[in-house]
């Protein structure tokens, strides 16, 4: 598999938003569920360069929301489209973008934050060397939701200068 990353056009922000739409549980990830996410999604000012589509061979299959954060660390948010998840390509797009973020942005951590009800997508971070750091509530989406911090340690001097449990 070859990814491309490169800044989102508003043409691909429209396709995730109103044409990927996730079955069950992970109806939640629809960009359509939650209206001040899905205008920040779409609004090209508000996205600021942070978000990337992932193509292959020309076609959108993700993308990642890339943002700088304290302490030398890269946030990121990511999409898979819907019909390759849960197919085991999830491990190779996250290590894929893990890959392209410390090529382009030498963090020393990168951190992401996933609904802890989302079991099988915390079983390809765990599985890729995220560790989970603290839990909290938030108001997303009509409803309350926990969720868990993840994070990973690029370098192994950073491991060494923060201690995450």
């Amino acid at each position: 598999m070859m990814f491309h990353f490169q800044l989102i056009t508003q043409e691909q922000a429209e396709e995730i938003a109103y044409q990927w739409h996730y079955d069950g549980i992970y109806e939640f990830y629809n960009m359509e569920a939650d209206e001040e996410d899905l205008a920040e999604f779409l609004d090209s000012d508000q996205r600021n360069e942070s978000i990337y589509a992932v193509t292959e061979e020309n076609q959108l299959i993700g993308f990642f929301s890339i943002n700088k954060a304290e302490n030398d660390t890269i946030d990121i948010g990511l999409g898979l489209r819907p019909d390759l998840t849960g197919q085991g390509a999830g491990y190779t797009f996250l290590t894929t973008g893990m890959n392209y973020i410390k090529e382009h942005f030498s963090p020393s951590f990168i951190s992401l934050a996933v609904a802890t009800f989302n079991k099988r997508a915390i079983k390809v971070y765990r599985k890729a060397g995220f560790k989970e750091t603290t839990t909290f509530i938030q108001s997303t989406n009509g409803g309350e939701f926990e969720f868990v911090n993840m994070i990973y340690t690029c370098s192994p001097a950073a491991k060494k200068s923060v201690d995450f449990v």
